[in-house]
């Protein structure tokens, strides 16, 4: 078998190989790809590939389940169990909504389109009166999971503090498609545009999936919906922008998604080659991520932030201390944690 060669410093390894031509195997600093060996049937061994790089002094083989697991945000939580995490992520979610849906004054199911799915929840402050800052909320799950209906952590401290809400709901896979998503959060953002069309700014917030769509808003082209948001800000909280690793795992199965697709809906890509900024990149955006996210949710957070920086925008980069990537956002439940501070801070022009 040929000796390995070297794919490139720091860099990913599906960006410079197939799955179906390699399998992958790391040392300190660099990657090295291996060529498979295939059995009689085509198939590829990865009982054949380590017998036949044994002599190597080489670490043990990493497969698709590696990659996968970087991208399982759940295999990395330090407190809890991964189904644990899960469960109380959800339970916290599902708890803030109940509480805020019986104690704040809201439009439940506004439809922002005329699909099914085309639906958006208002929270208002109390008492509130004339021009209002709308904070909205994009939910993440893959793209396959999650609700406007269960995830509504934040209500509470940000009403409290003169911030309307809004909870944006979109068709998750395999119903919806990406280039769906994309469209209906860009629907979603222009109909709060036109019925408070008097705002003191819509700043979007996303999480995981979320912090993705929220990032395509940056390239929206506002025109074709016939009206331009009063866009004052982003917090993007331990978010993907890359998608094409995605692609060579098991969670792109409902997704369906192609390396087309991929390219298409990834903002890192996009944003590398756009040739002006749809937004006024006056503005701040926050990219955000939790101290024991994965690590591959910190690589892609720090390469998209310098991607903005590279491109003119506002940016800046969060990395919170000491929170996984659900306790990071389900703690907007809390008026003293710093995500919501840092939240009201940027709001109200004090960050």
């Amino acid at each position: 078998m040929a000796g390995p060669r070297e794919c490139g410093k720091g860099e990913a390894p599906w960006k410079k190989m197939s799955k179906e031509s390699f399998l992958v195997t790391s040392v300190p600093s660099i990657v090295l790809c291996l060529p498979a060996v295939r059995t009689l049937s085509g198939k590829i061994s990865s009982t054949s590939l380590s017998a036949a790089a044994a002599p190597a002094p080489w670490p043990p083989v990493i497969l698709a389940a590696e990659l996968e697991t970087q991208y399982l945000p759940s295999r990395w939580v330090l407190r809890l169990g991964a189904e644990e995490a899960l469960r109380t992520y959800s339970q916290m979610g599902d708890d803030a909504t109940k509480t805020a849906r019986a104690t704040t004054r809201s439009l439940l199911d506004v439809p922002y389109g005329d699909g099914e799915g085309d639906k958006l929840d208002i929270y208002f402050p109390k008492d509130a009166s004339g021009a209002l800052p709308f904070f909205t909320f994009i939910h993440g799950g893959y793209w396959q999971s999650g609700s406007k209906d269960t995830l509504a952590f934040m209500v509470d401290p940000l009403t409290a503090q003169g911030v309307a809400v809004v909870i944006l709901a979109y068709d998750i896979a395999p119903k919806g498609t990406l280039d769906h998503m994309v469209d209906q959060v860009t629907r979603g953002i222009a109909s709060v545009q036109r019925r408070y069309p008097c705002n003191e700014g819509i700043y979007l917030c996303g999480h995981s999936a979320g912090a993705h769509l929220a990032a395509m808003m940056l390239l929206a082209n506002w025109t074709e919906h016939g009206v331009t948001p009063n866009l004052r800000g982003f917090f993007l909280v331990s978010g993907l922008y890359d998608l094409e690793p995605i692609v060579h795992t098991p969670l792109n199965a409902p997704l369906l998604m192609t390396p087309e697709d991929a390219q298409r809906n990834s903002p890192q890509r996009r944003l590398e080659v756009a040739p002006k900024q749809p937004v006024d990149a006056a503005y701040p955006i926050l990219v955000i991520v939790g101290q024991h996210d994965a690590p591959e949710f910190h690589r892609q957070s720090r390469e998209f932030y310098q991607t903005l920086l590279q491109g003119g925008w506002k940016a800046s980069f969060e990395e919170l201390h000491d929170v996984d990537h659900f306790e990071i956002i389900w703690k907007l439940t809390q008026k003293d944690y710093v995500l919501t501070q840092i939240i009201l801070k940027t709001i109200f022009q004090k960050y």
